[in-house]
């Protein structure tokens, strides 16, 4: 099982320029005070902006996570988070995505991804 189905990420849309991923809150993403595991939101950009990246590549390559940083805006402790990623810069070696995540209209955290192009082994 991969950490994606694991977690509960659904993939709401998936396209070469953007990725709308959702994932409900449940006990298995809160950190012991209750509030979302701030890596849950890397995983959930990583994940975003990887599938974004591989919908603009060939089958002979493959985009593998190589930088990310994600600053936290607001605490979550329930619902279903929506992340949203776009390309911010595609280049044939280097693919860099910003993902936003939101709970409802308010804006939780931001990422930027950044990905390598590599060829399939």
């Amino acid at each position: 099982m991969s950490l994606a189905n694991y977690l509960g990420i659904k993939q709401q849309e998936i396209s070469r320029s953007k990725v709308i991923l959702t994932l409900p809150v449940t006990e298995n993403v809160l950190q012991p005070y209750g509030i979302l595991h701030g890596g849950v939101n890397a995983v959930l950009a990583e994940e975003a902006a990887s599938l974004g990246a591989m919908a603009r590549l060939d089958v002979s390559h493959i985009a593998v996570g190589v930088d990310i940083s994600t600053h936290h805006f607001r605490p979550v402790t329930s619902g279903t988070l929506t992340a949203t990623a776009t390309p911010e810069n595609v280049g044939k070696t280097l693919q860099t995505w910003r993902v936003e995540i939101r709970m409802g209209s308010k804006l939780t955290s931001i990422s930027t991804v950044t990905l390598a192009v590599r060829e399939r082994r």
